[in-house]
């Protein structure tokens, strides 16, 4: 550009980051607003930027027209011809028809200081507009980058972070609570959106977000960059704890391994770089087991169960020593680790599960007979499946194998079996026990159906609990549920 205009426009639009043209498009829309505003003739009045002189030239548009209705934007085409054939030749003049558009040059010198006001304004507000639509397209493509920034001020506990040539904001909400800054700090964020506001364009970054976790995994570790490993989820709870995930496509990369890096120096600049938040580097995989096992690292698993596949539920079982590690401080292990691989789980210690199967069987009560009598009463209820050795630390000196046999068996293997028949039979309910029913004077099922919970309380034998039981099995409000003898 050879103009001092024009070295001037290309200044501005360097400094605001957009192009000549839009600079270009400004001055001849400022010049179009002060032309009107000064003339006030209703005329079409349009400017175009020289490029040659750098001046901005002002002409009035007049349509082509057989009669004119409207002097100020229309002319006939007899005088229109009349006035190009001395200038331009009996040619051009003829050339002239209906519709064509003439312009008809108008002087800018006259415009004066208050006409040259205007166009400023003008120019200053489309610029910048400019700007703001260019810095909006620009970062609202960026968002998820890390960008580096310098700490400018502090606004209600928000930051405001120099980026470039742009301000943005930290908001308190997106700031760890383990970090403290100082005017002049660099820092290091993610984008995490960008905000239409009246003031233009607002940047939020954020230091809490879990992107920024996987960016400095992708800048520190090259198998993540090349994609030879891929981080397959990052939770954090800023601050505290971060958990990834991360999977190799090769077999033979170990994809921990490359993220903690020799004596861990790759893993151990991303905790600095995150003032001193613990990660946890776990393997991905499909099988959820697995996953969630990983997932609960550095605590160690004894075993895991699917509670509910729909509602994605499982039951972890751990070490009595080990719980607490699995848990976390305040949860956090297993709260991250849930979050981590999508599932609800429900930890518990070897001590725990124990006392809960001893609760769910606490009320089995088998009488103390002869080894051979009750193997071969229960045997026989259980298909012909004898029954395995005894296992005292079972409930009730039972082992699990025999407590899974029907309760009705293990009542009825307490005693000899009459050879009388019984009038009637409750689902779930021993022989033995109807047996009890009709001698105390329960000998119909409608008799049964009448009774009260304390009435069949006060038979030998026959609990509270019991006596609901063989109610609600007489009366159908229940399924059939095993029985066993109080």
């Amino acid at each position: 550009m050879s103009n001092p205009l024009q070295q001037t426009i290309e200044a501005l639009a360097k400094e605001k980051g957009i192009e000549p043209d839009v600079v270009i498009s400004a001055i001849e829309e400022a010049v179009a607003t002060a032309s009107r505003k000064y003339y006030k003739t209703g005329e079409n009045l349009k400017t175009r930027f020289n490029m040659e002189t750098g001046q901005v030239d002002l002409f009035a548009l007049k349509t082509v027209v057989e009669e004119v209705a409207t002097p100020a934007t229309e002319i006939s085409i007899t005088e229109a011809r009349e006035m190009y054939r001395p200038l331009y030749g009996d040619d051009v003049a003829n050339s002239i028809e209906l519709g064509d558009e003439m312009e008809f040059p108008k002087p800018t010198e006259v415009l004066g200081r208050i006409a040259a006001q205007t166009a400023k304004q003008v120019i200053f507000q489309k610029v910048r507009e400019a700007e703001r639509e260019h810095v909006f397209a620009e970062y609202n493509e960026r968002i998820g980058e890390v960008v580096n920034g310098t700490v400018k001020r502090f606004e209600n506990g928000d930051i405001i972070l120099e980026i470039g040539r742009i301000e943005a904001v930290l908001p308190r909400k997106e700031q760890s609570r383990a970090e403290s800054y100082t005017p002049n700090d660099r820092v290091r964020t993610v984008i995490k959106g960008v905000n239409r506001s009246a003031k233009g364009p607002q940047i939020v970054l954020s230091r809490t977000d879990p992107a920024l976790l996987i960016k400095l995994f992708e800048q520190e570790v090259p198998e993540i960059y090349d994609g030879t490993v891929m981080i397959r989820g990052a939770v954090r709870e800023a601050g505290d704890r971060a958990k990834v995930a991360v999977y190799s496509r090769e077999r033979d990369v170990d994809p921990v391994g490359a993220c903690v890096g020799m004596k861990g120096t790759r893993v151990q600049s991303i905790i600095r770089e995150l003032r001193g938040e613990k990660i946890d580097i776990v393997e991905w995989s499909e099988d959820p087991i697995a996953f969630v096992t990983n997932g609960l690292s550095p605590a160690k698993v004894q075993r895991v169960s699917i509670v509910d596949d729909r509602e994605r539920v499982m039951e972890v079982i751990v070490e009595d020593k080990q719980l607490s590690l699995a848990i976390g401080k305040k949860g956090q292990n297993v709260r991250l680790a849930a979050k981590l691989t999508g599932w609800r789980i429900d930890i518990k210690s070897e001590e725990e599960k124990r006392r809960e199967v001893e609760a769910q069987f606490g009320e089995l009560e088998i009488p103390d007979d002869t080894p051979a009598e009750r193997s071969d009463d229960i045997g026989d209820h259980a298909d012909g499946e004898p029954l395995a050795p005894e296992d005292p630390s079972e409930p009730g000196g039972a082992t699990a194998q025999g407590i899974e046999a029907t309760e009705s068996s293990a009542t009825d293997a307490a005693t000899d079996q009459p050879d009388s028949p019984l009038p009637y039979t409750l689902p779930g309910i021993g022989e033995k026990t109807v047996r009890r029913l009709v001698e105390g004077g329960f000998t119909t099922f409608e008799s049964l159906s009448g009774a009260t919970a304390d009435a069949l309380s006060e038979l030998p034998g026959i609990g509270d609990k019991t006596a609901e039981k063989i109610l609600a099995a007489a009366r159908g409000d229940a399924p059939a549920e095993e029985m066993q003898q109080e």
